[in-house]
């Protein structure tokens, strides 16, 4: 994608960190002065982009999630952030994808840490065609975006249809009524949230699905109007508790609700690093995170609810 958007714009530049040498091969043979591969050297890679971006170029920088956010935060947040520049950061394998090699590989902090910045927009799509119209979408934005990447392969669930545009949820299955619930999720985990609310619906409970694919600036009008109606709200990220959407969407309510805010229940990972090794979906099972898994959390905590 990023050569297409090469082709389109001159402004465009690659610049990868150890990745493989075969990548995006047509864009360097076509384009070799737009196309940078350094070894790992992070933080070297953010001040050349930074370099790049000042004097009128879009880079796009891409290299393993966790390296691209935790190796080089301060060349994140100072050369890029502080300055308000157009650079790209493409995180390859976002969340659990890169399970089979443990807690070092895996970026389950990465939108927290991100959103933190000022200036910078954190963004994970549902699927591969959304991550097209995510990047298309990047050409004309004047801020620094991270971009968290799923393992490729992922279910469709996006449509066309919809439409795109960053900073914009979309309901993707709406329900009506006080007594529904809201289940507020983003990238890959918005097709389990749907899964999920398929579950639901057979056990005779509305469970409306808002996919959140641009954690920040987050779609705070959508969102609110949607929960003021719902019965409870549960969001669900493959992300820790702290700090990612689910404390973006509780920040929210809370301002925009105040004491009319619904029940909201986070479902995410543990604030704990990971102690087993494994597939994405053997992680995220472990974590409670797969579809049967999710409705059954709703369930129980409406139950619970009601009890009280």
């Amino acid at each position: 994608m990023v050569h297409t958007l090469a082709k389109a714009d001159p402004r465009v530049v690659f610049i990868g960190s150890d990745l493989s040498p075969g990548l995006l091969g047509k864009m360097k043979a076509e384009m070799p002065e737009r196309y940078y591969m350094e070894g790992v050297t992070e933080a070297n890679v953010i001040g050349m982009a930074a370099g790049m971006a000042m004097e009128g170029f879009i880079p796009y920088v891409n290299t393993i999630a966790t390296f691209i956010t935790r190796r080089c935060y301060e060349q994140v947040a100072l050369d890029l952030c502080l300055h308000d520049l157009p650079v790209r950061l493409i995180g390859n394998g976002g969340g659990l994808v890169y399970a089979p090699l443990g807690p070092t590989h895996l970026a389950v902090e990465d939108i927290a840490i991100m959103r933190a910045l000022p200036n910078m927009t954190v963004t994970a799509a549902a699927d591969a065609p959304e991550m097209v119209r995510l990047m298309q979408a990047t050409l004309g934005w004047p801020h620094p975006v991270y971009i968290r990447l799923g393992k490729g392969g992922d279910p469709v669930v996006s449509k066309e249809e919809n439409g795109f545009a960053i900073g914009k949820a979309i309901v993707m299955r709406p329900a009506s009524g006080r007594d529904r619930v809201l289940l507020v999720a983003c990238g890959v985990m918005t097709g389990r949230a749907l899964k999920a609310a398929d579950i639901l619906a057979k056990q005779g409970i509305a469970a409306e699905v808002i996919h959140v694919h641009t954690i920040k600036p987050l779609d705070g009008k959508l969102i609110a109007e949607r929960a003021r109606e719902a019965r409870s709200v549960f969001t669900i990220e493959e992300h820790t508790v702290i700090g990612g959407l689910g404390s973006a969407v509780l920040d929210l309510l809370a301002e925009e609700l105040g004491p009319n805010m619904p029940f909201v229940k986070k479902l995410g990972l543990p604030d704990q690093f990971a102690k087993n090794y494994g597939s994405q979906d053997d992680l995220l099972e472990q974590a409670g995170l797969q579809p049967p898994q999710i409705a059954a959390q709703v369930e129980r905590t409406l139950l619970k609810a009601r009890v009280a």
